[in-house]
């Protein structure tokens, strides 16, 4: 079932009653109040955001043709000349490798757009491809839905083609082009709003160099207003949101910590301080995660010099486990050949990465092998609903608190028997914010010692952590400072994977 913006906010006001509302406990009698939710909190559309967890992204132009990562801007529509594109072949790759999503590239830096713009003659329409009737965003809009893809773009806000560019004209075009594409695609769950903006290009046969004032030129604000009202649900991406933020490097991994709060007065696109990318703020006062943008091969755009340097299942879960079990989103970049297919080097690999991921999370600590949870505090006592049981009832809306006094606890999982864990997950229930800033995470082993098993700092949406090999009766997790009290959704056990 589809839901509507509507219903998604809907949704997210009665989540938010059932977390903050008051609590009348049955078996004490007593009145608990919910925990109140952290100055920076996610959105609904932030929140659906966050449960995608890993997408695609798909750059694909004439600069594929040129050999090239950032075209020109000069070159001939007839070069874009796919012999055997097939955007169905891309999505199911993308979904064999546990993808949700994909963001399609339908206009880069080279101004070309990949779909029949009523405002330029730069696009398809003028190639020979399809004798200009070919639509590659629809193509790849039609074939996402049929894989339960949901579908995003990425419209280059720099255009080293259009002679426009620089003056006011080129920014209205820009938003017409927007419109086009929030309007004839079906809904779109990400607008991505690149950084890159100004400098040397074609632009109408002038070849010189342009700079504009990203803070104020494109008048973002403006922009982001008629996303809102065209495609309500989607997350809007920049180095400074509204929705999502730019992680500061494009090697694969989120800075630790990973704060999704951020002042998003001091970022604009183009204008990122890298340290605030990387880590967040602790006291931002917006909430704007980070996604993690990489690409599976050195560059952005298909070059066959590349086809052995196609990073490898390992180098993937490394990405992983940095990326998406930092709390962050992980957008990896597929491009296609010439040919417009998926390359069968990087196809091979995504399906190796989707088995490989599907197993590394195979074998969830059955419940019935934990047979007590305890905290050192529990918020209203052990008879509320806040226990420390509710991280392993494994449901998403219950969570452990403490009172509002606490900053630092202990939470202690007992196990039935001493197993050999392979990895541990741990939320928080964010829709109250982000809180816990340092924890650790121990192990009690046969000998009857406390092993340290893992530490860092935040946890957010999600932290996955890789455990040692040694056999363990019960796990500790400590909090060893948090900004409210703090609260966690979720204490998840792997069990290594079987063999074969």
């Amino acid at each position: 079932m589809k839901l509507s913006i509507r219903h998604l906010l809907l949704l997210s006001c009665l989540l938010a009653g059932w977390l903050y509302g008051p609590s009348v406990e049955a078996k004490s009698g007593k009145s608990v109040e919910a925990p109140k939710p952290c100055d920076a909190v996610p959105s609904a559309r932030q929140l659906a955001w966050h449960d995608l967890g890993f997408y695609a992204f798909i750059h694909f132009t004439t600069t594929t043709y040129r050999d090239l990562e950032w075209g020109y801007g000069d070159a001939s529509p007839d070069e874009f000349a796919p012999d055997r594109l097939d955007c169905r072949q891309w999505m199911n790759i993308l979904k064999a490798a546990g993808m949700k999503g994909v963001i399609f590239t339908a206009k880069h830096h080279d101004g070309f757009c990949l779909w029949p713009s009523r405002f330029t003659d730069y696009s398809v329409r003028s190639s020979s491809w399809m004798n200009g009737q070919g639509d590659v965003v629809g193509m790849a809009a039609r074939e996402a839905r049929k894989a339960g893809l949901k579908f995003g773009v990425y419209l280059s806000p720099w255009d080293r083609h259009d002679m426009r560019y620089g003056t006011p004209a080129y920014v209205a075009y820009y938003r017409d082009q927007l419109r086009e594409l929030l309007t004839q695609y079906g809904p779109i769950f990400e607008v991505w709003q690149d950084g890159a903006n100004g400098g040397d290009g074609y632009y109408g046969g002038l070849r010189e160099k342009r700079t504009i004032d990203s803070r104020t030129y494109y008048d973002w604000a403006t922009t982001d207003s008629m996303i809102r009202q065209l495609q309500p649900s989607a997350c809007i991406f920049s180095d400074a949101g509204p929705d999502a933020r730019w992680c500061g490097t494009e090697k694969g991994f989120v800075g630790e910590p990973n704060w999704a709060t951020l002042h998003r007065g001091n970022y604009a696109p183009g204008k990122a301080k890298t340290e605030g990318l990387q880590h967040g703020e602790k006291d931002g006062a917006y909430w704007v995660p980070a996604e993690v943008d990489v690409s599976i091969r050195p560059g952005w755009f298909y070059h066959q010099k590349e086809d052995t340097r196609v990073k490898t299942v390992d180098e993937l879960m490394t990405i992983y486990y940095n990326s998406v079990g930092r709390g962050a989103n992980l957008i990896l970049n597929v491009p296609p050949t010439r040919s417009g297919l998926i390359h069968p080097i990087d196809s091979q690999r995504l399906h190796d990465f989707g088995r490989a991921l599907r197993k590394e999370f195979s074998r969830p600590l059955p419940r019935s092998l934990v047979k007590e949870v305890f905290a050192s505090n529990e918020r209203g006592g052990r008879a509320s609903r806040f226990t420390a049981r509710n991280v392993v009832d494994g449901k998403k809306l219950t969570y452990w608190a403490t009172d509002d006094s606490v900053s630092q606890a202990t939470l202690t999982l007992i196990l039935r028997s001493p197993q050999q864990l392979h990895c541990l997950r741990l939320r928080e229930p964010i829709a109250l914010g982000q809180r816990i800033d340092t924890f650790t995470v121990e192990g009690l082993t046969s000998a009857g010692r406390w092993v340290l098993l893992d530490s860092g700092s935040t946890i957010g949406p999600q932290r996955l952590l890789r455990m040692a090999d040694e056999p363990v009766s019960q796990v500790r997790v400590t909090v060893g400072s948090s900004l409210a009290c703090p609260l966690l959704s979720e204490v998840a056990c792997f069990l290594p994977p079987k063999e074969g």
